[in-house]
């Protein structure tokens, strides 16, 4: 891996905006990070460090980035699209559709799909065994959370060429109309109490972050400032002043969270993460120029998915072993439990590098061949991908035998259903479209 991550890094165009795949390892790392710190967990179960010290929720109007990643997905999606229609020499546009699926898709879905059924093979044995109590129960749960992720990118993917059609002709209107949706939507919520309207805000609000992405494609994004400065304090005001709490991620047992659904709350937090990171572009372009650290951000992006999907499986493994071994867990937020805290976040990332070694095959690039394809059959392909994924982040991997369920907008999924469209829309996806795999360790 590390001569040809050299030798990417070294053929890396110039051209290359060299920030944003920087931007992009940051923001998964970092959520990575606050996932492993704010595991609370002890032999009784898995808490929350932020509803054990309320008064760290105000790290997460910092730490809270995942805005960040669907900022620089909008980028990487204009440009991709784009790029895709300028080499297509005749066909339909449903042809270049389902070639940018394919590239698009297959470094998220293959890796993505591994974990689901690794996992949920493991969780079948598991349960056949008679087994999923404690903390196993809780893992089997757990795990799979970070796929809503995997669901909301599917979907901005999905609607990449639709929307870039209203940036081009709308620029920042377009994104004004999805911020002027999300705003509606919370007040219908809150004011009106309608019912389930609220979920409309999954699209609203993820969305016009993502067209952000568009605009910064075209140089469009000239005075960050005006970004990050109102954003802040719209973000403030709201919470201050209206039904939002403090947190920009969910908490448990919390009547009204600005993740799940977004509120308006978070579309204002994610306008001041992409000013503020637009504010440091210069000093970050300077940065990521060093050959040494360039090839590190290379090397990242190669395995950085499946980083994302198997950490919560090394910090609850590292949190298992230590009980297996009778470690003393000592309640969170003491003087204990912050030692620890260094010792368990380098064994949680030794844990998952050993992963990532293992199932880092499953996430290489695909290079597009537009010009064939049917785009119906990969329109199809991504619907059921993305209600199969986020069927599975709600439901978990317990319960296949006992027909749990859960509520997915408005309708109850089971975890065998939720994995059968998932499975079902990827096989979809990867006949829709024709592509041949590209180098390995792709900047992406």
């Amino acid at each position: 891996m590390g001569s040809s991550v050299r030798e990417l890094a070294g053929a890396t165009p110039a051209t290359r905006d060299r920030y944003i795949d920087l931007l992009r390892v940051a923001s998964l790392g970092t959520v990575v990070l606050g996932h492993w710190l704010m595991a609370a967990v002890t032999a009784d179960g898995v808490g929350n460090l932020l509803a054990v010290v309320p008064g760290l929720q105000l790290l997460t109007w910092v730490l809270q980035i995942m805005p960040v990643f669907f900022f620089v997905g909008g980028f990487s999606h204009a440009l991709s699209y784009r790029s895709l229609g300028r080499k297509q020499p005749a066909g339909s546009t449903d042809s270049v559709y389902s070639a940018f699926l394919r590239a698009r898709l297959q470094r998220l879905l293959r890796p993505t799909m591994v974990f689901i059924l690794v996992w949920g093979t493991a969780a079948l044995i598991v349960q056949l065994l008679g087994g999923g109590g404690g903390l196993t129960g809780v893992t089997l749960r757990l795990v799979a959370q970070p796929l809503w992720f995997i669901g909301i990118y599917l979907a901005m993917v999905a609607f990449t060429p639709p929307l870039l059609k209203l940036h081009d002709r709308y620029g920042w209107g377009a994104f004004a109309g999805l911020a002027a949706a999300a705003v509606a939507v919370d007040v219908l919520r809150f004011a009106a109490g309608v019912p389930y309207i609220a979920f409309l805000n999954f699209a609203f609000v993820w969305l016009a972050v993502h067209q952000l992405g568009f605009l910064r494609a075209d140089g469009r994004i000239s005075r960050p400032a005006l970004l990050a400065g109102p954003g802040l304090a719209a973000a403030a005001a709201l919470v201050a002043f209206g039904p939002y709490p403090l947190s920009m991620v969910g908490m448990p047992g919390e009547k009204i969270s600005n993740m799940a659904p977004p509120t308006l709350a978070l579309l204002c937090h994610g306008l001041w993460l992409v000013g503020a990171v637009e504010l440091l572009r210069g000093p970050g372009a300077r940065l990521v120029a060093r050959p040494r650290l360039w090839r590190g951000v290379v090397a990242a992006n190669g395995v950085a998915m499946t980083a994302f999907l198997w950490h919560l499986t090394a910090m609850l493994g590292v949190y298992g072993a230590m009980i297996a071994l009778h470690v003393p867990l000592p309640e969170p937020a003491t003087g204990a439990w912050w030692a620890q805290v260094p010792v368990r976040i380098a064994v949680a990332a030794a844990v998952t590098a050993g992963l990532v070694t293992v199932f880092r095959t499953f996430e290489r690039p695909v290079t597009a061949i537009p010009g064939k394809g049917s785009g119906p059959v990969s329109a199809l392909g991504v619907t059921l991908c993305l209600f199969g994924v986020l069927g599975v982040s709600m439901v978990g991997f317990g319960g296949l035998l006992d027909g749990h369920t859960a509520v997915l907008i408005a309708v109850r999924v089971s975890a065998p259903t939720a994995v059968a469209m998932a499975l079902g829309g990827w096989l979809l996806v990867e006949r829709a479209g024709r592509g041949r795999r590209a180098g390995d360790g792709s900047p992406g």
